[in-house]
């Protein structure tokens, strides 16, 4: 823990406050929207202003917008124009409400720690403070892997070594975690305000827990080795404790699916519903639940939206003590297209006390894709229609991938490369806040944890598209709505309940508006209680 305190009073010492937005250093890409550049001299920032008798709006969009900030005032109700000159309509009710939002993230892999790790310290600092400071955009959760995955430089796991070491005698994090992840979670918990909730999940086991004796490929865990695979998770808890690290969260495997069909060519482990309910239900769930690390939630699926209906449904009615067990679920993005988000709709109405959490996603992760894409306005669209669709769907909140990768998408052990918010340039000592950055912020940095999503209803003429929405009602006493307008630049009319506001959204744009709530709108207080 030493060695922690070192590091914090290094860390916290290149820490300066401003009282000012510091705006984008451009970088135009050819074809495509623009990067922010930040190096070790200057970087972007912007401070949410809190409201106050009228609204503010904050506004990305592919013409190269990034948070632009306006203050606005309330129409009269009594205004004729403020209906007259809007073909679309959202009518806001704060009396009906859904979820509570967990919170938002990205993924502290090796990858994203060994490129953290390649700027001087002041660029190092000034990633963390870009996602996780309140000049940031807010970030409160974070994912580390359990071991390797495919984006650390090689195949490992802990405990490799000796093999069939049922009780982990050798069980000890691995130089990725002392050098890398370790080092970048502590700047994290330096950096944020709030308490950082980190989900961990194992990719795969070491080989020889495994029926094919190898990372990756067709392979089940040795019925054996069930109870040594709890007490993997367990060690990995107290390692981390040890670190000054507390887990949040940790999940049933990463992309279970991958394993049984041999889907993918990196690290997994394969699970059927029967075999996993019985290893939950017997093993994980006893060790986790009777330890000291009773309250870490543990998360099923974490996989594709398809999988839920067997890796949750099926599974519940196979092993139906599992629902004893499981806190919620988890899933990945990358099927979202083709699997509709009303899948979800089985385990909110059925089971309306265990959550759903997004946990990964990437754009280029598909082999006809480009890897990365700087300046894509594309995948900063993806990215949004997703969030608002999932948040729509009651999830509680939405974990991105790789914190940052080199300019291929990388590094990644198996060439599997993808794209990330933040690209960075070893070389020029730079990094590329990319538009994905810009539009997970106007969600992450508006909608902290304990928002209560709300109704909002659109009434829109036959022919206009409608604009994407979502709102909130959050703990700082105020009402929060984000807006995706896909196509040419448009206007809307904003109520709720006496406010009226009259918004101009540009074409291909995001914007987050945001105004005060009245003691009378406020949700009970127990909307806002943990318990």
């Amino acid at each position: 823990m030493m060695t922690k305190i070192i590091f914090s009073f290094i860390f916290i010492s290149c820490i300066v406050k401003t009282n000012s937005d510091k705006p984008c250093a451009v970088k135009h890409i050819l074809g495509e929207s623009i990067v922010c550049v930040c190096n070790s001299t200057y970087c972007d920032d912007f401070i949410r202003e809190p409201p106050t008798d009228g609204y503010i709006t904050y506004s990305s969009s592919k013409d190269g917008l990034r948070f632009k900030k306006e203050v606005h005032s309330f129409l009269n109700a009594s205004d004729k124009n403020c209906v007259k000159c809007s073909e679309i309509h959202l009518d806001v009710d704060p009396s009906v409400s859904y979820q509570r939002i967990e919170g938002f993230g990205g993924a502290v892999t090796d990858a994203a720690g060994i490129n953290w790790k390649s700027l001087e310290p002041a660029l190092q600092y000034y990633m963390i403070k870009s996602y996780y400071s309140e000049e940031g955009i807010e970030y409160n959760m974070a994912r580390v892997p359990i071991g390797g995955t495919d984006f650390s430089t090689r195949k490992y796991a802990y405990n490799e070594l000796p093999l069939d070491d049922v009780n982990l005698t050798n069980f000890h994090l691995a130089h990725e975690d002392y050098n890398y992840k370790i080092p970048m979670l502590w700047a994290i918990q330096n950096t944020s305000n709030v308490p950082i909730h980190i989900v961990s999940t194992t990719w795969s086991p070491p080989p020889w827990m495994k029926t094919n004796n190898a990372f990756t490929g067709f392979s089940r865990l040795k019925e054996k080795y069930y109870q040594t695979y709890a007490d993997y998770h367990f060690r990995f808890l107290e390692e981390y404790e040890a670190e000054g690290i507390p887990i949040w969260a940790i999940t049933t495997t990463n992309e279970p699916i991958n394993g049984v069909f041999n889907l993918a060519s990196f690290n997994s482990l394969g699970w059927t519903v029967n075999e996993l309910g019985k290893w939950i239900v017997n093993h994980l769930g006893p060790t986790i639940r009777n330890s000291k690390y009773k309250n870490v939630k543990i998360l099923t699926c974490d996989d594709q939206r398809f999988t839920i209906p067997f890796f949750f449904n099926m599974m519940l009615h196979k092993h139906p003590k599992a629902l004893d067990i499981i806190d919620g679920i988890g899933v990945h993005f990358y099927n979202d297209r083709i699997t509709p988000a009303s899948i979800f709709n089985f385990v909110t109405k059925y089971y309306p006390d265990k959550f759903i959490l997004a946990t990964e996603a990437s754009e280029g992760a598909f082999p006809w894709q480009p890897k990365v894409l700087l300046g894509s306005w594309d995948r900063a669209e993806s990215y949004i229609s997703d969030i608002l669709e999932d948040l729509n769907h009651n999830l509680v909140g939405w974990i991105d991938w790789n914190l940052c990768l080199d300019l291929i998408g990388g590094p990644n052990w198996e060439l599997n490369f993808v794209d990330s918010p933040i690209i960075v340039n070893a070389l020029r000592q730079e990094f590329y806040k990319q538009p994905m950055f810009y539009a997970l912020g106007q969600v992450s940095k508006f909608v902290p944890r304990d928002s209560i999503r709300i109704q909002v209803n659109e009434t829109k003429s036959f022919f206009q598209t409608s604009v994407k929405h979502v709102g909130f009602l959050t703990p700082r006493n105020t009402t929060v709505l984000i807006l995706y307008n896909s196509e040419k630049e448009t206007s809307i009319t904003v109520k709720c309940l006496e406010k009226i506001m009259h918004l101009h959204l540009p074409a291909r744009s995001i914007t987050t508006v945001e105004f005060q709530t009245k003691k009378k709108e406020e949700k009970p207080e127990d909307l806002f209680d943990h318990s």
